[in-house]
């Protein structure tokens, strides 16, 4: 099963705000009013902890008075500003390594309000090498992570392991055959739209070579690892409104649970 964690965020941001506005209007009166029933009927002030003691505000009141504010802060970081994922998977080696924490910037793309994906505020458009987070069109509750190669109106073809956008291939230089003594994949560097970044090529994996229009508001997007990534390739293209956000650095890197998190790991993604 998976949880809508940002629909539960902004549901408890909503109850706690509520319930802390009740106390604030309907009920903190009536305290106040009994502290002061009760000094006049003592003929003064009363004892400081005895004031406190009638003052004192219900359990839910106070657990919402103390909640709701950071629970409203976390929802506005984690809604408008940046928003941290963990990778689950290898589809994107070797930039991002499975147990890479990432942060992804909520705001490059346009203001959008949690929950219901409506953007608010247009900012910038994604560009071709980008890294992007996005919602799995085909499970919407599943976040995938993936590069951007083709913009709206873009021809991609895929072809023996080469990318050509509007008929022009894509620069590719090898960097290494990975393990050097009996290799099985290639370290490859390719530029996308300027943006130089490395991806593995298995040798010896069939490719598929085909080709794709990418329609207005969607987005044609791929793995780092270009052989073991399940992408635009498999199952289309990525509508504009599924956009997440933009993957800007890697912040800690915790493999395994029983581990230490590797803090030296931290570094932007390009």
């Amino acid at each position: 099963m998976n949880f809508d964690f940002a629909l539960i965020l902004v549901l408890a941001t909503l109850v706690t705000g509520l319930l802390w506005l009740l106390d604030l209007v309907a009920f903190q009166p009536r305290r106040q009013q009994r502290v002061e029933e009760a000094e006049i009927r003592a003929g003064g002030e009363l004892p400081e902890q005895t004031r406190k003691e009638l003052y004192q505000p219900s359990g839910w009141a106070d657990l919402s008075r103390s909640m709701f504010p950071v629970l409203a802060l976390v929802l506005i970081l984690r809604s408008f500003l940046y928003e941290p994922f963990q990778i689950p998977s290898g589809s994107m080696l070797p930039t991002l390594k499975i147990g890479d924490y990432i942060l992804v910037n909520k705001y490059h793309y346009g203001l959008r309000l949690p929950v219901l994906n409506t953007k608010i505020l247009s900012i910038e458009e994604p560009a071709r090498g980008d890294v992007v987070v996005f919602k799995y069109p085909e499970q919407p509750s599943i976040n995938y992570i993936k590069r951007v190669v083709g913009l709206p109106g873009d021809v991609v073809t895929y072809k023996d392991k080469v990318v050509y956008i509007n008929g022009e291939p894509q620069a590719q230089v090898l960097e290494a055959q990975l393990p050097p003594l009996n290799p099985e994949r290639l370290l490859v560097n390719e530029t996308l739209g300027g943006v130089e970044h490395e991806i593995y090529r298995d040798i010896g994996r069939p490719t598929l070579n085909a080709q794709w229009t990418v329609p207005a508001g969607h987005y044609f997007v791929m793995g780092d690892n270009r052989d073991n990534s399940n992408d635009s390739r498999y199952w289309g293209f990525v509508p504009e409104e599924l956009l997440v956000g933009k993957a800007v650095a890697v912040w800690m890197h915790w493999s395994e649970l029983l581990s230490l998190p590797d803090f030296s790991a931290v570094r932007s993604i390009k």
